[in-house]
C-alpha cells in the first residue's frame, strides 16, 4: 500500500514536471497553395508571358492553316455539284493532306508548349521552394505543407511567399 502511494506520487510529480514541456512541444505548421503561387506570383506570370511570346508565331500559323482548311471545305461543299469526279477527288486529297499536316503540327505544338511550360513552371516552383524554406527558417516553422485538401487560413503563408517572390 505504501509502495502504491509512493508510485502514485512519483507519477503525479512526473506529470506536473512534464506537462508544461508537452504544452510547448506543439509543432508550428504552415501551408502553401502551390496552384495560387503558379497563378499569381510575378515569376510565374513572367514565365507565362515568355512562353506566349515564344509560341505566338507558331500559334498564328496554325490559325491561318485552320482558316485555309475551313475555306477549302466550304469551297468543296459549294462546288461539289459542278466539279467533275477527278476534280472533286483532287480537292479532297489536297484537303486531306493539308488536314493531316495541320493535325501533326497542332500535336507537335501542344507537346512543345507543354514541355516548355513544365520547364518554366519547374523553375518557378524551385524558386518558390527556396523562399518557403527561408520563411520557414525565419519564422521557425516545424513543417510547411503544400497542396492539402483543407488548411485553416490561419496557417496559410501563401501570400508571404508570393510577396517574397515579387521582391526577388
Amino acid at each position: 500500500m505504501i509502495a502504491g502511494h509512493l508510485l502514485l506520487r512519483i507519477l503525479l510529480l512526473t506529470l506536473l514536471l512534464v506537462a508544461p514541456w508537452a504544452a510547448h512541444a506543439q509543432a508550428k505548421v504552415g501551408f502553401v497553395n502551390t496552384e495560387r503561387i503558379l497563378r499569381d506570383a510575378v515569376p510565374a506570370q513572367r514565365a507565362q508571358k515568355k512562353i506566349e511570346a515564344e509560341f505566338l508565331k507558331r500559334d498564328q500559323e496554325l490559325g491561318r492553316t485552320a482558316e485555309q482548311l475551313k475555306k477549302m471545305q466550304d469551297e468543296m461543299e459549294r462546288s461539289s455539284v459542278t466539279l467533275s469526279e477527278s476534280q472533286r477527288r483532287t480537292k479532297e486529297r489536297d484537303f486531306s493532306e493539308l488536314n493531316r499536316e495541320f493535325q501533326r503540327k497542332q500535336r507537335e505544338f501542344r507537346e512543345d508548349l507543354n514541355q516548355r511550360r513544365n520547364e518554366e513552371l519547374a523553375r518557378v516552383v524551385e524558386q518558390a521552394n527556396r523562399v518557403i524554406r527561408q520563411i520557414a527558417a525565419q519564422e521557425e516553422f516545424d513543417v510547411v505543407l503544400q497542396d492539402a485538401v483543407y488548411a485553416n487560413p490561419r496557417i496559410d503563408i501563401t501570400e508571404k511567399v508570393i510577396k517574397a517572390l515579387e521582391d526577388k
